[in-house]
């Protein structure tokens, strides 16, 4: 399997860079701030969170993606686990064991495939890791909150396991590097162009009852970065194949822009719904695991497919590596 090297894709060494640079002058900004008394003193301790947040997540974010495809494999694993874990204890999922551990083995099972580079074993655990959650229970004659607890573990099946697993699966690509590097850096470059135009322009909000503190200034200001920034990024990645189309990279943009932000909305939707602020409180400034990365759910399979269909997705890789065929 011939892979790239770490910095071969000028784009690769782009996003780094870039990374680097924001955090530092993000860094000079609020220290300024703090200094001359700008703002208030909630406002800037809040920034001073989600900045040291930020300079734990990113390396954590890209640091499997620069060391390598099992890297990538494991990290995703481990991060849908915990998001399954956050989701569990917010949800009371974690009083149906038999479903979690179905869940558990599910999201094991989905990103061997991947690891396996198995695609048909990948796309078909889909509907039979459901079929399994959804008999799973019946051999104990408790009829009582079936729907429930079904329901909630097929969601986060496909949440956590089938939707996160696209990054895995993503991997196997000799060019994976630049591809995952984009989404990562614009999903959360979303949320702080959200939080930023929001804070700058206020106005009205954008779904008060869902999520308070979002305004519909923030979430066009988001939405227009991140497409933009996407597609001049999938521009420099993708140059020379049939995706290299105005139309189709802005609509590629355009799709994670709303997918990034939709997936936010979705679990303030859950939050909400179950009575609670944050699914965690081991990211200071943004909560748990899963209300930093939720907005990876829905991008990532989305992402995967737009890519499959245009330039596909190591398509010229040997496949099921682990299990042979």
């Amino acid at each position: 399997m011939i892979r790239q090297g770490v910095f071969d894709h000028p784009v690769t060494i782009g996003i780094v860079g870039a990374t680097v640079a924001v955090l530092l002058v993000a860094a000079g900004v609020i220290g300024a701030m703090t200094a001359t008394g700008k703002g208030t003193p909630e406002l800037r301790r809040e920034l001073w969170l989600r900045l040291g947040s930020w300079c734990l997540l990113l390396p954590l974010m890209m640091g499997p993606v620069l060391l390598g495809r099992e890297w990538v494999i494991g990290a995703v694993t481990l991060l849908g686990l915990a998001c399954l874990r956050e989701f569990d204890r917010a949800t009371g999922l974690f009083r149906e064991p038999l479903v979690a551990a179905l869940v558990v083995l599910g999201i094991l099972a989905v990103n061997f495939a991947a690891l396996d580079h198995w695609y048909g074993f990948f796309v078909a655990l889909w509907p039979l890791t459901v079929g399994v959650i959804c008999i799973g229970t019946i051999p104990r004659d408790r009829p009582a909150g079936y729907v429930q607890r079904t329901a909630l573990g097929i969601l986060a099946y496909m949440l956590f396991g089938a939707g996160l697993a696209h990054l895995s699966f993503m991997a196997n690509d000799p060019a994976y590097r630049p591809v995952l590097l984009m989404l990562l850096t614009t999903v959360a470059l979303s949320d702080v162009a959200a939080f930023t135009f929001g804070k700058l322009i206020g106005g009205p909000k954008l779904l008060p009852a869902t999520s308070p503190n979002k305004s519909i200034s923030g979430a066009l200001g988001a939405l227009c970065v991140t497409t933009l920034l996407v597609a001049g990024l999938a521009w420099a990645i993708f140059a020379g194949t049939p995706m290299a189309q105005p139309h189709w990279l802005l609509l590629f943009g355009l799709m994670v822009g709303i997918g990034a932000q939709a997936g936010d909305l979705m679990l303030s939707s859950i939050k909400r719904d179950i009575g609670i602020k944050d699914m965690g409180t081991i990211l200071p400034g943004h909560g748990g695991v899963l209300d930093r990365f939720n907005s990876l759910l829905l991008v990532a399979p989305a992402a995967f497919h737009f890519i499959r269909f245009f330039v596909g997705v190591a398509e010229q890789q040997p496949a099921r590596l682990i299990t042979g065929g």
